[in-house]
């Protein structure tokens, strides 16, 4: 069996493979990554609280220069943007134990941001997507504790 290793999957909103599985309710991108429907990940999404706390850090996003990072907090975890170039972003992240950067270009990362939006509603076959990171997290758990 072939270890699958991937570097720095790119993905944009005209792509032709289908790399966007969706959003859960709690802002996790469910990515296939480079397209790969077998090789699924949730990354951590941006939650905020209020609109004004959304313009602040969408703010933040867009005045990032090439070299510099931001991150996103959350609960559970952090998620870690970084600027390449002026149209590139990259998503810290990882894959079968190895550290792999998402790479984005502009618009499609300042779309999925625009998903904390306290009015914005997922999908409801989304939802799914959610009991789906809550089963993980259970079994995550049950298997440290064996």
């Amino acid at each position: 069996m072939e270890a699958l290793f991937c570097l720095s999957p790119r993905y944009r909103l005209d792509d032709e493979l289908p790399w966007l599985e969706g959003i859960d309710p709690s802002r996790h991108y469910w990515v296939a990554v480079n397209g790969n429907i077998n090789l699924t990940v949730a990354i951590p999404g941006l939650t905020v609280s209020s609109k004004s706390e959304l313009k602040e850090v969408i703010g933040q996003f867009r005045c990032l220069q090439p070299g510099e990072q931001m991150t996103l907090t959350r609960i559970a975890s952090d998620c870690q943007i970084h600027c390449i170039s002026p149209n590139c972003y990259a998503v810290e992240d990882k894959i079968n134990g190895a550290p792999v950067w998402h790479l984005f270009d502009l618009e499609t990362l300042d779309s999925l941001l625009m998903t904390a939006h306290p009015d914005w509603q997922c999908a409801p076959s989304d939802v799914e997507l959610g009991r789906k990171l809550l089963l993980r997290s259970f079994q995550s758990a049950a298997a440290a504790k064996s």
